[in-house]
């Protein structure tokens, strides 16, 4: 008996950890993603003085990807529900990448217009390519980690986008002060590319992964992982997937609608960030386009901070006993009311403490950026894809509105960016009236039978 004892405690022991190979996979992914969606904004100013785009048209340039990426996500959802997050991901990564590189060739439409046309029409296409990243990660973190651990990994991965800002504005700035615009995309898209090829590599499903062991996989189901979910595939639960009926049953939950809202207000706050925020650092602070990329990087560490400990914060207080809902809501709640310190930046004018405000509201909306744990917690085992891309569906309309929104205050406002930091602000405050009065217990969604087709 005692000897059972010893080799059981030793095969605890030897518990594999490659949940964070797997994590850390996703990290470096979704930071390709963001730095993606970014080179506009770093490029802009650049690109707007050989095209000649005025602020309204830009606004419009920006929201391309967003159309896109907002309407693909129910398509996306279904796919990674019926395909997996393995081939689906590796799809989408290397058609995105495709789309960066080819933006470096605009400039040969011929025209002005036709490369605007162009431009709009390859930011477009990238969205869609997009699209299954955001559900992808909640399906990956939701298969790998037990709840406990869920908090932290999905604020890992969800501060990558911060990570982003801090390792590819600079560096995208740089290539475009040294080497021109068009060598941003370049180098942006063949990294992808290979990056593709990798996560095919890397990627399996949680029990047909070779380097796992019994010992990982009993933690990880033991604690809340949905291990065995992408072997759903049964002809007679191909509806349950596809079905209209499953769609209004998840837009009909109070807590998920309030989840999902939420989310939108969140990125307003992101999309100010990858869109307009260099710009107005440049415009409205009169910094160059190396000042603004070295800049931008310092908000972009404070979120990245903030998005780690936001996830560390709410795991430890499920640890600590709490419930789900009080270890995921004091986080957000407390992250977003320090977003709404943006809006103090309209009554400074020293250039030191506005970087000092966006940073400390950046560190907020790190600290709250919850949102695809709590999706990984509440969605119907069934259907963690599709309940992920209604949320990122939602999240991302504020792609659409933000920057045409934005563009549309500044030019009325002769340049002014205080209309749009109040506009930033307001919507940090919506999120905290989402969590408190729209969203309550938060726990995971049990689907009712389908309705019959």
């Amino acid at each position: 008996m005692q000897t059972t004892h010893v080799a059981s405690a030793a095969g605890v022991a030897k518990r594999t950890s490659v949940r964070y190979t797997i994590l850390l996979m996703v990290f470096i992914i979704t930071t390709f993603n963001y730095a993606d969606r970014a080179t506009l904004s770093v490029t802009g100013s650049a690109m707007r003085g050989e095209f000649g785009f005025d602020a309204i048209k830009m606004g419009y340039i920006f929201s391309a990807f967003s159309w896109a990426y907002v309407l693909s996500q129910l398509p996306a959802g279904w796919l990674l529900d019926r395909f997996g997050a393995r081939r689906v991901y590796a799809a989408s990564i290397f058609f995105w990448s495709l789309f960066t590189l080819l933006q470096s060739a605009v400039g040969l439409a011929g025209s002005a217009a036709a490369a605007v046309a162009a431009l709009f029409v390859l930011r477009f296409a990238m969205g869609a390519a997009e699209s299954p990243a955001f559900p992808a990660n909640a399906k990956v973190v939701a298969s790998w980690f037990p709840t406990a651990e869920r908090g932290t990994a999905s604020a890992i991965f969800n501060s990558a986008q911060y990570f982003a800002a801090v390792i590819f504005t600079p560096l995208m700035a740089w290539i475009t002060h040294k080497f021109g615009w068009h060598y941003v995309y370049v180098v942006m898209g063949i990294a992808g590319l290979l990056l593709a090829l990798t996560w095919l590599k890397v990627m399996k499903n949680p029990a047909d992964h070779p380097r796992v062991n019994r010992a990982e996989l009993d933690h990880i189901e033991q604690g809340g992982g949905v291990i065995n979910a992408p072997k759903k595939a049964a002809a007679g639960d191909a509806p349950r997937a596809t079905s209209w009926s499953l769609v209004r049953q998840l837009l009909s939950n109070r807590m998920l609608v309030g989840v999902y809202l939420a989310q939108y207000c969140i990125n307003v706050l992101t999309y100010f960030f990858l869109t307009w925020f260099p710009i107005y650092l440049v415009q409205a602070r009169g910094m160059t386009i190396l000042q603004a990329g070295l800049i931008a990087s310092l908000p972009a560490i404070c979120g990245f901070t903030g998005g780690v400990l936001g996830g560390v914060l709410s795991d430890s207080l499920i640890r600590r006993g709490h419930s789900l809902t009080v270890a995921r809501k004091v986080p957000i709640v407390g992250g977003m009311l320090l977003s709404s310190c943006i809006i103090g930046c309209n009554y400074v004018s020293t250039d030191w403490i506005v970087v000092a405000l966006m940073s400390l509201a950046f560190f907020g909306k790190g600290i709250g950026a919850l949102g695809w744990a709590v999706v990984a917690d509440t969605s119907p085992r069934e259907a963690i894809g599709l309940s992920g891309s209604i949320f990122n569906m939602f999240g991302n309309i504020a792609g659409i509105v933000t920057p045409i929104v934005i563009g549309y205050l500044v030019a009325q406002s002769g340049g002014s960016f205080n209309g749009a930091l109040v506009f930033v602000g307001v919507n940090a405050l919506l999120t905290v009236f989402s969590y408190l009065v729209i969203v309550k217990d938060i726990k995971r969604v049990e689907l009712r039978q389908p309705v019959a087709q």
